[in-house]
């Protein structure tokens, strides 16, 4: 069982410690966790050094033989053990993660949720990877083709969906038989070290699975010295598409393969025949869930001209409903996001943009939901990903004036589409470069059986279903004479 991470979750004097072969880490440098809500200070976390990412990659080597003898029915009973401890341990990881992230209640137990049906996914899953046995021209000769695990995996992790995505960094590359290092976030370290305990507490054996935290001013040393071990195999990453580049980067500095899924510029596009009402509370909510912090996020709206003023009406509706003035506003991780979003808005309205929804000239001092009309190629916000609680809202006449609008960004993370014709709906689909569209549902849309992962800057590779266990299995082929 790994050294416990908990204490009185309330105390700022605790402080989350880093985990390597087993035993908790406190380092000499100690970095304070803020809670978004409220700028107090709730912990510390221990950012860790060259030297601490080097022992951790040690000892995941160290770990490596034994784990990948292991059978996969024994690996997928630790992750199934795993699943049942989220559900017991529901109360706790819901207070790390409103504290470190300050999520709401329905976002934060979505996230409990989800992490325990993929860990269930994923198990399952582990028994039916399989290679294959070729004829080959030479009736004399026969052959494998075997997938097998790669090593030590890196993975790194963001702080918005910590429980999903911090697991999902991990859980595919440990019941494939590789073990792993997760680089959680440090504005969610309380999260990332539950993670990790409850893998151990259900009995993945000590060096299989490591954590580092480090703060920004080291961060890039440190996965580069991650990165650069001889013994990593592979790095996935979850992130913004900056940092993904440079991952990218580094990564392919030292001819590591890597797994990436970086920022998203979903766009909703509204047919003329779509249900108003269902479009509107599904393009709010992909807007607005985690106010807005989400790589699926809906960031435009795009409407047909035969039903834009009534479905700015429907929107103005549906926000009131969804969000009333006298509910809480939205709350960004930190005051520098928070400006940058605002930064965004006024950007936009100084240039023309006119808000549908939100934007109170009496209230520019707190941070609002926001819905603008009239955003152009001109203004930061048109290609700019907010990853905040702003959207812009597009009018179109064709069906390939929509989808012009759809593409015309780096990103391709997913995108949703809303009309009553199916056939019209995947047609559409099909044109709209991304990775995923969702017909007459949201844009945030991410489950364990689909797989999940992006196009142009939004990244390659896929996480999830059974794509997702290949991306941590290398194909090998061994021949013989008969």
């Amino acid at each position: 069982m790994a050294p416990a991470a908990n204490g009185d979750s309330q105390s700022s004097g605790h402080n989350v410690s880093l985990l390597i072969d087993g035993e908790s880490v406190q380092s000499g440098s100690k970095f304070p966790v803020i809670n978004p809500a409220d700028g107090s200070s709730v912990w510390t976390y221990s950012s860790a050094t060259v030297e601490d990412a080097q022992r951790a990659v040690e000892s995941a080597a160290a770990a490596f033989p034994a784990w990948a003898k292991t059978s996969a029915v024994e690996r997928s009973e630790i992750l199934r053990k795993a699943a049942s401890l989220y559900a017991e341990r529901k109360d706790q990881l819901a207070e790390y993660m409103k504290l470190e992230t300050a999520a709401d209640d329905g976002f934060i137990g979505f996230n409990i949720e989800a992490t325990a049906k993929q860990l269930q996914d994923v198990a399952n899953r582990a028994t039916a990877i399989q290679g294959s046995f070729p004829q080959l021209e030479d009736d004399s000769r026969s052959a494998l083709v075997l997938r097998e695990p790669y090593g030590v995996i890196l993975g790194i992790a963001p702080w918005n969906a910590p429980y999903i995505l911090g697991t999902r960094s991990v859980a595919a590359a440990l019941v494939t038989g590789n073990t792993a290092i997760l680089k959680g976030s440090e504005m969610s370290p309380r999260c990332f070290r539950a993670i990790v305990d409850i893998f151990h507490d259900s009995g993945l054996p000590k060096g299989c699975l490591n954590l580092v935290f480090a703060a920004p001013e080291n961060a890039v040393q440190v996965t580069e010295a991650l990165i650069k071990h001889p013994a990593i195999g592979k790095v996935n990453f979850t992130g913004s598409t900056m940092v993904g580049g440079s991952v990218a980067a580094m990564a392919g500095k030292y001819l590591k393969p890597v797994l990436l899924e970086l920022g998203g510029k979903a766009s909703a596009i509204v047919c003329d025949d779509a249900d108003l009402k269902k479009a509107a509370t599904f393009c709010l909510l992909g807007a607005f869930i985690h106010s807005g912090q989400v790589c699926m996020g809906t960031e435009r709206i795009i409407v047909h001209s035969s039903i834009a003023k009534a479905f700015e009406e429907e929107l103005k509706n549906t926000m009131g409903t969804l969000h009333p003035e006298s509910g809480a506003g939205p709350t960004v991780i930190s005051s520098k996001s928070k400006s940058r979003v605002q930064g965004l808005i006024s950007d936009a309205i100084s240039k023309g943009a006119s808000p549908i929804c939100g934007e109170d000239p009496g209230k520019q001092d707190k941070l609002q939901r926001t819905v603008l009309a009239k955003v152009a190629p001109g203004m930061d916000l048109y290609y700019t990903e907010s990853f905040g609680p702003v959207a812009s809202f597009h009018v179109f006449e064709t069906e390939d004036e929509a989808l012009a609008l759809a593409n015309d960004t780096d990103y391709g993370l997913a995108g949703a589409i809303f009309t009553e014709n199916l056939a019209k709906g995947l047609r559409m689909a099909k044109k709209y470069t991304t990775g995923a569209v969702h017909i007459n549902s949201m844009s945030i849309h991410d489950e364990a059986a689909l797989p999940h992962g992006g196009v142009k800057s939004s990244g390659f590779g896929r996480f999830n279903s059974d794509q997702g266990l290949n991306e941590f299995l290398r194909t090998k082929v061994i021949t013989w004479e008969n």
